[in-house]
């Protein structure tokens, strides 16, 4: 295992984590913009008006996006193991 070995395997690894949290990370920033602006245009400023709608929305995300996400996960994971002789050596 050389230097470059492991910088390709954590430049995988950080594309994986960007790949499975970039979907619940853009659907929660939405929510909160979308959000905040109806907050800005009625002048309602409860705190509480922020977070349920963005736990219900990452939830449906989860759920619509889940199976892909573990599969994803699941793949890279086996990948590594199936792997693993050639990376002690």
């Amino acid at each position: 295992m050389n230097g470059n070995f492991v910088i390709g395997l954590g430049q995988q690894v950080i594309f994986i984590v960007l790949e499975l949290t970039g979907p619940i990370l853009i659907v929660g920033m939405l929510v909160g913009l979308i959000i905040s602006i109806f907050q800005a245009t009625t002048q309602i400023q409860e705190q509480t008006l922020t977070f349920v709608p963005k736990i219900a929305a990452i939830i449906v995300i989860l759920f619509l996006a889940g199976p892909w996400m573990l599969g994803t996960l699941t793949h890279f994971t086996s990948d590594v193991l199936g792997n693993l002789q050639r990376y002690i050596q």
